[in-house]
This record gives structure tokens, C-alpha cells and sequence, in this order.
């Protein structure tokens, strides 16, 4: 009762066969795929350029420091 025997495993892959079809899971996992190498990508992008960006706070420091002269 505790594990599924290979009747049941082949039931679940006939029936997610037939509801994505042949091409579509390849296309869903290069999906995935896709989706890991940007959020690895944006993930590298963040460590490499903290200092480029700019905070409202530290606009705001701006805007103060210009209207004192």
C-alpha cells in the first residue's frame, strides 16, 4: 500500500501523454530550462552591480544636498 507498482507508473505516463501529447513536454522543459539559466543570470547580475543602482534614499540625499547649494 505503500509504493506504486509499475502498472500504476505506466497508467500516470499514458494519461500525461495524452493530455500534453509527444511535442509538447520536450517544449515544457526547455521552458524550465530557459527559466533557471535567467534566474541563475539575474541572480549573478545582482552580486556583480549593487553599486550602479541607486536607492530612493540615496536620490533623495541628492535632491537635499542640491537644494542646499
Amino acid at each position: 500500500m505503500g509504493s506504486f507498482s509499475i502498472w500504476h507508473w505506466l497508467i500516470v505516463l499514458v494519461v500525461v501523454l495524452l493530455l500534453f501529447g509527444r511535442g509538447k513536454i520536450p517544449e515544457l522543459m526547455g521552458d524550465v530550462a530557459k527559466g533557471i539559466k535567467s534566474f541563475k543570470k539575474g541572480m549573478g547580475e545582482e552580486d556583480t552591480t549593487p553599486e550602479t543602482t541607486k536607492t530612493v534614499e540615496s536620490k533623495a540625499e541628492e535632491a537635499e544636498a542640491k537644494d542646499r547649494g
